[in-house]
């Protein structure tokens, strides 16, 4: 990953934001994606390798790993980090575009050129619009992806033994998640740092529409 673009991209996002979304940022980027690949990738990696059931049937273990655990915690996070910043982006684009349209402006009408973006950034008109709608957006894929997890995972937890009775296992056969007490607070972690991230976006919106 290069992370000077990176760094650029969270440049533009901190310039256009108000202080709630500054906040919102370093949550995301801090305690959320720096945990998600310095640690929690890192926990799951073993997941499927290390998930034992007390059967030699061959077919068993694939077929009870696949029951408890549909979709990969890590695949999921992986999936919500890229939909919650995605709409970040977009009011950059959306300035870049007020920029490169008074550019074009300024070029076409030489002397008589009018300014109507003074300030690019300044969240006014559909600029306005596009930031609440990020953030509304934003707080809607944390809480979708919140229920998600609920209903694959009940209250976020992992047991320590499962029991699985699926063909073509013989018979009722125990079997036993890697790590479980590890996952479990990561887990608790990445979801409590979402509820977080949820109530900035839906102050900010609040902050935004009292303010206009």
């Amino acid at each position: 990953m290069n992370w000077g673009v990176f760094e650029g991209l969270l440049s533009g996002v901190n310039k256009y934001s108000t202080a709630f979304g500054r906040i919102w940022l370093s949550l995301v980027f801090i305690f959320r994606l720096m945990v998600y690949v310095v640690a929690a990738e890192r926990v799951w990696s073993d997941d499927h390798k290390d998930f034992d059931c007390n059967t030699r049937q061959p077919g068993c273990t694939n077929v009870c790993y696949d029951h408890f655990f549909p979709v990969s915690h890590i695949r999921l996070w992986a999936l919500q980090l890229i939909l919650v910043t995605c709409p970040s982006l977009l009011v950059i684009m959306h300035v870049a575009y007020r920029e490169a349209k008074e550019q074009r402006r300024r070029e076409a009408g030489g002397d008589n050129y009018r300014c109507i973006y003074p300030n690019p950034g300044k969240k006014r008109g559909g600029l306005w619009w596009t930031y609440l709608l990020s953030l509304i957006f934003k707080a809607g894929v944390d809480v979708v992806f919140l229920y998600i997890f609920y209903r694959f995972y009940r209250n976020y937890t992992l047991p320590r033994v499962v029991k699985c009775e699926l063909p073509p296992c013989p018979n009722v056969v125990d079997c036993f998640i890697s790590r479980p007490t590890e996952k479990n607070i990561f887990t608790l972690f990445m979801v409590v740092t979402a509820c977080v991230c949820v109530v900035l976006s839906l102050v900010e919106a609040a902050y935004l529409i009292g303010k206009r």
